[in-house]
């Protein structure tokens, strides 16, 4: 019985991360990212220490187009800094924290669902 999870034309899919990098739909990408539905963005975020208020600058503008936005902190879950939760929330942005495989899973869950949902993840080793 194939399992595969079926997505929309065009949307993106995360096969697989580690190793320094992610596989999404196809594409080998390394370092860290931001995948949205429809395109996978490189992401100058190296560990969770480097997460400050200007770090989802690439998605100021598409607010609109994201109902959930999940933060793969790395290898464990981080918790957001109040002023920083506070800070994303003044940009339309709410991200919510957790490893970075949790955060590639619920994704892909959300994306089979046709949901609009945004991924910003950390690579891991």
């Amino acid at each position: 019985m194939d399992i595969t999870p079926r997505v929309a034309p065009g949307r993106m899919l995360i096969e697989g991360y580690g190793e320094g990098g992610f596989q999404v739909s196809g594409e080998r990408y390394k370092g860290s990212i931001i995948v949205l539905p429809e395109a996978v963005l490189p992401w100058d975020v190296a560990d969770f220490v480097a997460f400050g208020p200007e770090s989802l600058a690439p998605l100021v503008g598409k607010q609109s187009e994201i109902d959930v936005l999940l933060l793969g902190c790395g290898p464990q879950i981080a918790l957001l800094p109040r002023a920083l939760r506070e800070s994303f929330r003044e940009q339309g942005l709410a991200p919510e924290p957790m490893d970075t495989g949790a955060a590639c899973r619920t994704f892909n869950v959300l994306i089979t669902e046709d949901r609009r949902v945004a991924a910003a993840l950390i690579a891991v080793a």
